[in-house]
């Protein structure tokens, strides 16, 4: 199997990097099984204190590989599954994790990649980082990444970029409660993630783990609640009309028939 998570252990830190920039480090197959993999190796290692979860390529992470899965002979609903069923494991697996979780990110983030961006604890961003969930755009909506992003984002800004789908920066970000940082300078993400580490480092494990459960408890008893309903809300999203024009028009590069601003020049 192609590596497409690579995986990093020095002085306490475990770092997973997403590598598959081909298709924008989207959660296939092999991602999904990587990704798994190296955070259940940070739980069972007594010598990480703690994950730092970042990418290689211009995009953390671009949702769900539905292309993958279609091109195994998998219909739309069985490919929508798939990624339902990916996406909730990483990110109870990230909430449940008895360490904490950093998500160093400069670069786009788009669907699923909100996901994991949610359930980290800690997520700085660096100045090329551009956000955008565009779901709504395409019949769809943020049904399953809602269980990590509503107890996260204040309600003004999820009201906004819930619906609008427009693409914000590294610092409205910030604004928002989506990133805990953002610095203006590339080269000054290391050293923030640096920062953060360096008090993760003097705690012990059992303080770190302790203090994390404080602060993941509300999430995963309303992630437990409400896995399911927003599992079958995703479904029956994907499996209607108005999703496969969405989708069909994404991939054939052409405005939707409900885009409004298309039809009002045409």
């Amino acid at each position: 199997m192609t590596e497409v998570v690579h995986v990093d252990a020095e002085a306490g830190v475990l770092t997973l990097t997403l590598d598959s920039p081909n298709n924008r480090n989207a959660l296939g197959e092999a991602l999904v099984a990587q990704l798994l993999a190296g955070l259940r190796r940070a739980e069972s290692d007594p010598d990480v204190r703690a994950v730092v979860l970042t990418h290689a390529g211009g995009t953390f992470c671009a949702g769900a590989d539905l292309g993958e899965a279609l091109r195994r002979g998998a219909s739309v609903e069985e490919a929508s599954a798939a990624g339902t069923t990916a996406m909730l494991d990483l990110m109870r697996t990230i909430l449940e994790l008895p360490k904490p979780v950093i998500a160093k990110v400069d670069g786009h983030v788009r669907a699923g990649g909100f996901g994991l961006l949610g359930a980290a604890d800690i997520a700085i961003g660096g100045p090329a980082c551009t956000f955008a969930l565009t779901e709504a755009r395409l019949g769809l909506a943020p049904s399953v990444i809602s269980l990590v992003l509503l107890p996260k984002l204040g309600s003004r800004a999820v009201g906004r970029y819930f619906i609008t789908g427009e693409t914000f920066g590294p610092l409205t970000a910030v604004e928002s409660g989506l990133l805990s940082e953002a610095v203006g300078d590339s080269g000054a993400v290391d050293a923030a993630v640096e920062q953060a580490l360096a008090g993760i480092r003097k705690a012990s494990p059992q303080g770190l783990a302790a203090s994390k459960a404080l602060t993941t408890a509300d999430v995963l008893a309303d992630f437990t609640r409400y896995a399911k309903q927003r599992a079958g809300e995703s479904a029956e999203l994907f499996a209607s009309d108005e999703a496969r024009e969405g989708m069909s028009a994404f991939l054939a590069k052409r405005a939707p028939r409900w885009d409004i601003t298309q039809n009002a020049s045409s």
